[in-house]
């Protein structure tokens, strides 16, 4: 399989006023293949979307390297930057406010093709119809607005709108949180299918460790704005390393009632991201525990700010 992504030690941090600054993502790595979904979790406020916006380039890094398909995009200008959109994509979090409520969802699939000139009018209307099809719609929906669809029929339109200019990698931050659990079931089955019919990457932002359970094929846990284990979804879920991997599997609920869990659940309130100016948290680094498991080592687990004891 051939790199699609590769994100190397991404800085991100943002002022707050009175010389402090939120540590929002803190010399993070990591790569995604080709057909490979690599899931990011963590709790609110770890970073994730961050990252994934600084991915997108919707926001700037402050260091660090972001590479798609082997050509450098870090600092690329909006010009430099305009043909390697169409090998990335975004499916957000809302559908209904990712869509414009004044324009028809064929022409907000469409748009990102007129935009690229990609095709002539009538070309690009032709591969609308084809995209509501296999996304299970009817090209009869093309003419109808968002408030006419349902939550789910809305991230249909979404997902076709991500992959109206044929990218190689999808970002899809949340794509799936906000759907009633049938709905998100549906929605999850098609984006699998799509994979498997168009060769797509996925970077799959999410804190249901269930969906990431069923859907990923690698996980990278994020802590207060760093990776602290990473590896194939088997080994991550069956043999957490970090800590604080175990307790985010100690609190997904469980569905026998009956079963006892190994370790009691952890209270208290997250540590702050938020650090004086030229200050910040320890770096950690990431231990090869072989076949892919990445997890920070011991020392740096001891020296982890916050008290992972009960």
């Amino acid at each position: 399989m051939s790199r699609i992504l590769e994100v190397d030690d991404v800085v991100k941090r943002f002022p707050v006023g009175r010389g402090m600054n939120v540590h929002a993502v803190e010399k993070v790595s990591l790569h995604i293949d080709s057909t490979e979904t690599l899931a990011l979790v963590g709790e609110s406020g770890c970073g994730k979307t961050t990252l994934a916006h600084l991915i997108m380039r919707l926001s700037e890094p402050d260091t660090g390297t972001i590479a798609l398909n082997g050509a450098d995009i870090t600092h690329l200008s909006a010009t430099a930057l305009r043909p390697h959109r169409r090998q990335m994509q975004m499916i957000f979090q809302d559908p209904f406010a990712s869509l414009n409520p004044r324009r028809t969802v064929g022409r907000a699939v469409g748009d990102p093709m007129r935009i690229h000139r990609v095709d002539g009018e009538q070309g690009i209307r032709d591969r609308v119809a084809g995209l509501f099809d296999l996304v299970g719609l009817s090209p009869d929906d093309m003419r109808k607005y968002p408030h006419q669809f349902s939550g789910g029929q809305r991230q249909r339109i979404a997902i076709a709108r991500a992959l109206s200019l044929k990218p190689g990698l999808v970002v899809a931050d949340e794509a799936v949180s906000a759907l009633d659990v049938s709905v998100r079931a549906r929605i999850l089955n098609l984006m699998l299918e799509l994979q498997a019919e168009l060769g797509l990457a996925y970077l799959f932002v999410s804190h249901d460790l269930a969906v990431v359970e069923r859907f990923a094929h690698r996980v990278a846990v994020m802590y207060l704005g760093q990776i602290v284990e990473m590896g194939p979804r088997r080994k991550v879920f069956q043999d957490p390393q970090h800590p604080y991997t175990q307790r985010l599997l100690d609190a997904a609920p469980i569905a026998d009632p009956g079963e006892r869990r190994e370790r009691p659940l952890v209270s208290g309130e997250v540590p702050s991201p938020i650090w004086p100016h030229g200050e910040g948290p320890e770096v950690v680094g990431l231990e090869d525990l072989g076949g892919g498991h990445f997890v920070a080592p011991p020392s740096d687990r001891a020296a982890w700010r916050p008290d992972l004891s009960v």
